[in-house]
């Protein structure tokens, strides 16, 4: 058996729930000799740069949790200012990007599952049918706040329990459906451009997902729920506003039923991005 199929197999034996709710405890330890010594290993290992932190030095920091969650100084990462562009919602990797091919995204080569799977919800899902997406896989040094692609006004927040498998290229590669079988929480907006979707998808070791109008969401109980927002209390945000965070790393995927939605020449699958750099243009409103 190769290295990659042993890390997959570990992974399908593993207590993942239980394991990453461990892990959370720890990261969230304000002890010195817990916290410390974690974080300068994290930062160092990592190579994390320190220097765009609004709290730059990291004895600053209440826990391993607090430093992972870490604001950036004003103006480090600014917002394509453009009313028509899409902007990035996250740091990190493009994973795969383009548009929705019957309803179905790609995950990696060779491996594709359903819009209809990762909302949990068929009546969500045909609004994005003919849409576009893209994946943006976070890796354990980047910024790990999640901001608004465009103006929206949100309508629906799902949790959806799942598993917790790692969310890097080797398993996106070997676990088939793998981001609509992990746990997740999905936010739908509206936007002067239709239906925006952002599933911000749970993976092992990741302690928490939270939003800023709902606080903790994932993890639960285990059941699935639905909140649907009416007109009196629906959270309405700015592109470049902050909309959730991981406790540990993840990924992003970003849904978009406007078909006339142009992505950049520049674009290409692997490629590092910045949140709130300009990744497309809507050609038509």
């Amino acid at each position: 058996m190769n290295r990659d199929r042993l890390f997959i197999a570990l992974q399908y034996m593993l207590p993942q729930h239980g394991l990453s709710r461990l892990v959370g405890r720890l990261a969230n330890c304000p002890w010195p000799m817990c916290k410390t010594p974690l974080i300068r290993w994290f930062a160092r290992h990592y190579q994390v740069n320190m220097e765009e932190a609004a709290r730059p030095e990291l004895e600053d920091y209440a826990s391993f949790n607090d430093f992972f969650t870490r604001t950036l100084k004003p103006g480090a990462r600014p917002i394509a200012a453009t009313p028509d562009h899409l902007v990035c919602p996250a740091d990190g990797v493009i994973s795969q990007f383009g548009r929705i091919e019957t309803g179905r995204i790609f995950q990696a080569k060779g491996s594709m599952y359903h819009v209809h799977e990762l909302l949990a919800n068929d009546v969500l899902a045909k609004s994005f049918e003919h849409g576009q997406y893209m994946t943006v896989y976070l890796s354990p040094k980047d910024y790990h706040r999640v901001h608004m692609p465009l103006d929206g006004t949100l309508t629906d927040m799902l949790y959806v329990p799942g598993r917790l498998f790692s969310v890097n290229q080797i398993t996106a590669k070997h676990v088939p459906r793998l981001f609509a079988r992990n746990e997740r929480v999905v936010a739908v907006f509206d936007t002067r451009y239709g239906k925006m979707a952002l599933v911000l998808v749970g993976a092992m070791i990741v302690a928490s997902i939270e939003t800023v109008w709902a606080g903790q969401v994932a993890p639960q109980s285990g059941r699935m729920q639905h909140i649907c927002y009416s007109n009196s209390d629906m959270p309405r945000l700015h592109k470049g506003d902050e909309m959730g965070r991981f406790q540990l790393g993840s990924t992003v995927v970003m849904l978009l039923a406007n078909p006339e939605l142009q992505w950049q020449n520049n674009l290409a699958n692997g490629m590092r991005v910045r949140m709130g750099q300009a990744l497309a243009t809507f050609s038509s409103i």
